[in-house]
């Protein structure tokens, strides 16, 4: 399937590893220009020769949580590829824990991390996401959240509360820019084999005692599929998110979870 992104130009944030890498290598096979970011320059680096290192990759240096850095990383992007017609917003999660194990500066700097940064993305990407649209009639915006939003799990106190923002955000928007052919989508991965599940592991062991095993079997046990994700099998669907075979899907959000959340709708 032709999903129509070749030549079309890509801001993936949290791109150094995991699921922010995994989508970058996805648009990019599609034949996308990539720019990925990540706050540090040996990171970003290493995965620009991961990815290749062609003319259509753009390593970008951003700490998304710095409003100026992310307009100065947008702004790079469209000098360099000559526009923008996607942005795939995302960063690490924050810090496990229970409610009493975190002050209001933490709380502040979870909902920066994941909600605040979301929000700034957007906000410095909608000009030229507009003008994608008119010229070449495809201008998306995906932000990667969690299956945390529609199903809290425990511990994940700051994940789930900034993570459920972003839902509130992401569906106001879609309405807002519909009318100008931007569709707005988030995707809800679930337990999936990156470092950021490998953390989450280390932190549950140091609290329960439990061995890696148990704990990646505790998941796994919850899905209907009854195993853990891969990266690529996320990319798969965030690629087609962006996508011009995506045309009529806005304001939706899209678990890619094995069948762990068990909500109807």
């Amino acid at each position: 399937m032709d999903l129509g992104l070749k030549n079309k130009t890509a801001f993936i944030a949290g791109a150094s590893s995991g699921l922010g890498l995994a989508a970058t290598e996805a648009l990019l096979r599609e034949g996308c220009n990539v720019a990925p970011c990540s706050r540090n320059r040996g990171r970003i680096d290493a995965a620009a020769v991961h990815l290749g290192n062609s003319e259509k990759v753009l390593p970008v240096v951003c700490d998304v949580t710095n409003e100026a850095h992310i307009e100065a990383a947008i702004d790079s992007v469209v000098a360099h590829f000559g526009g923008l017609n996607i942005i795939v917003t995302n960063a690490g999660g924050p810090p496990t824990g229970y409610v009493g194990d975190f002050d209001a500066k933490t709380w502040r700097r979870g909902l920066d991390l994941n909600l605040v940064s979301t929000i700034n993305m957007c906000r410095h990407a909608l000009p030229h996401l507009k003008r994608a649209a008119v010229e070449t009639g495809l201008a998306r915006i995906l932000m990667v959240t969690s299956i945390a939003a529609k199903q809290p799990i425990p511990s994940l106190y700051l994940s789930n509360t900034a993570r459920a923002g972003v839902q509130g955000f992401a569906k106001t928007l879609s309405e807002e820019v519909g009318p100008s052919g931007i569709t707005v989508n988030t995707i809800l991965p679930g337990f999936t084999r990156t470092a950021r599940l490998r953390h989450l592991v280390d932190d549950i062991q140091t609290r329960t005692g439990q061995t890696a095993e148990e704990i990646e079997a505790e998941w796994a046990a919850g899905a209907a599929l009854k195993r853990l994700a891969e990266p690529g099998e996320f990319a798969a669907v965030a690629a087609f998110l962006c996508s011009a075979r995506a045309s009529y899907i806005t304001g939706c959000a899209i678990p890619v979870c094995g069948g762990y959340s068990k909500h109807v709708f």
